[in-house]
């Protein structure tokens, strides 16, 4: 299962903490799973194939594809000078 850092844990739910719903959380999904680039959104509810992962308060929402390939990964993430988040994911230790 993906693992998430502390920072990525705070960014996402700050992130998550910004919309109406509360039970929103952080989708991540592939148009390939042949390829590495993932798409991340702020989605309302999960889509009923995709793997819910809880960390530190933080929801993700892995699609079917995503939670494949991210299954032995580590997310991490930080925010830049002009407030703009990166993701980065790593194998896990």
């Amino acid at each position: 299962m993906l693992t998430l850092t502390e920072n990525a844990s705070t960014i996402v739910k700050t992130l998550t903490e910004q919309a109406p719903q509360d039970d929103a959380g952080l989708r991540i999904s592939s148009s390939n799973p042949e390829h590495t680039a993932f798409a991340a959104e702020v989605a309302a509810t999960p889509d009923p194939a995709d793997q819910v992962v809880e960390s530190g308060g933080a929801r993700l929402f892995l699609e079917p594809g995503a939670a494949v390939a991210l299954d032995d990964k580590v997310l991490d993430a930080s925010v830049d000078d002009q407030g703009g988040v990166s993701f980065a994911i790593g194998a896990l230790a």
